[in-house]
């Protein structure tokens, strides 16, 4: 390390080390300052000084880290860690670059600080056009989503405006399938379970009452149960496997499973049979559409489109070797 740098560029360094190893002792951040311990403890109290709550701990599992403080510490990211950050980020956001949406806004301050050379690529990528320009609108609001998660943990019951109607509700759990922010609940209003989406959540308060969640509640199972039920096209599938192999290789947006015997059965609904029958033909199990005349027919066309690709009759499918195991 350079010997001429000044006392703030030494105490930024020091708060890039302790973030990036929270719990460093003080020999271990005076060696990488290239400092005397006492030089590296100035540095750590220039830090606290600009309010940056540094904290030092005592013992074999002690050294300094960075504290929760009245304000946000300032990050230090190496370009790898923002690099990765914003394609995270870009996974799952499709709104305007330029937005003022809370997550629009961080993803700039982060790419302004990255090196031009890391910067422009992300750059490049955080402004081309959304396929799907409508999940814009189903990103919720932060601040309101963090609000319901903490309501789900301290089991506070809830008082909201969903669209224009208003609830009473126990928050069960948030859960992200698919791209979307649910809120799994029991509706005291409807009496009934209900899975809302976060983004059409308008206003939140507590009422001041508690609730006790069901026993051994799955939510991401509840949610995915509820995602494949109530669409335009019904069908019911025969897997010709035990459920214990069906259940490694079907998906759960797909509907419910229930043990038949030696076999098992898929019960569930789509608004688009075509998805729908190529979700079946991609698990590679043997099966056959009991119910669903919409899925019934893609499966067919599907099945004639891949016998005429194979190039003649009868190559359509796998050998009669069986199953796979590992999908």
């Amino acid at each position: 390390m350079r010997g001429d740098l000044s006392p703030t560029a030494r105490a930024l360094l020091a708060l890039e080390s302790i973030q990036d190893r929270p719990g460093i002792t003080g020999a271990e951040l005076a060696a990488r300052l290239g400092v005397s311990d006492r030089a590296a403890r100035r540095h750590v109290g220039i830090l606290r000084e600009a309010g940056i709550p540094v904290e030092s701990l005592s013992g074999p599992y002690g050294g300094y880290r960075v504290g929760r403080g009245a304000r946000l510490a300032p990050l230090m990211f190496s370009t790898p860690e923002a690099l990765g950050l914003v394609m995270a980020v870009l996974q799952g956001w499709h709104g305007a670059a330029d937005g003022e949406h809370p997550v629009a806004t961080a993803l700039g301050k982060i790419v302004r600080v990255l090196p031009a050379s890391s910067a422009a690529p992300v750059e490049a990528i955080r402004r081309v056009n959304a396929q799907n320009p409508g999940d814009a609108a189903a990103s919720p609001d932060p601040r309101l989503t963090a609000a319901l998660a903490q309501a789900c943990e301290s089991e506070q019951r809830l008082r909201i405006r969903y669209r224009t109607r208003e609830m009473v509700l126990d928050p069960w759990a948030v859960v992200v399938r698919h791209g979307r922010w649910y809120l799994l609940c029991w509706s005291q209003t409807a009496r009934a379970r209900r899975v809302l989406r976060i983004d059409r959540v308008e206003q939140a308060e507590p009422t001041g009452d508690t609730f006790e969640p069901p026993a051994e509640l799955d939510p991401v199972q509840e949610v995915e149960n509820h995602l494949a039920d109530g669409w335009t096209h019904e069908a019911e599938v025969r897997f010709e496997v035990p459920i214990s192999l069906a259940s490694q290789c079907v998906s759960r947006v797909l509907g419910r499973l229930t043990a038949d015997g030696e076999t098992c059965v898929l019960s569930g609904s789509t608004d688009n049979a075509e998805w729908y029958a190529a979700q079946l033909a991609a698990t590679e199990l043997p099966f056959v559409v009991l119910q669903g005349d919409a899925v019934r027919a893609e499966v067919l066309r599907l099945a004639e489109r891949l016998t005429r690709a194979a190039g003649r009759a009868g190559r359509a499918g796998r050998s009669r070797g069986g199953p796979r195991t590992d999908c």
